[in-house]
């Protein structure tokens, strides 16, 4: 299920609705009874994950070990 999120032209109140992604273009309305809504360009943050941990070369004919080369409990 997908998070969308509204605001109502008549009432000016936001909200979401969630649905199957095969039901995003679906009208909705508002908790007021509105038809008159626009889905907004939900903005999120997205901390960690793939390519964002920097890369620390090792020294030629050393390996680094445990949790990469600048960490203390790689061997040394």
């Amino acid at each position: 299920m997908a998070r969308y999120e509204y605001r109502c032209k008549v009432c000016d109140d936001r909200f979401e609705v969630r649905r199957p992604m095969s039901e995003a273009d679906a009208s909705t309305t508002c908790p007021s009874g509105h038809r008159e809504v626009a889905r907004l360009l939900s903005v999120f943050a997205s901390v960690g994950g793939a390519g964002s941990a920097a890369v620390t070369p090792t020294a030629p004919g050393r390996a680094a070990g445990g949790c990469g080369a600048g960490c203390a409990c790689s061997p040394g």
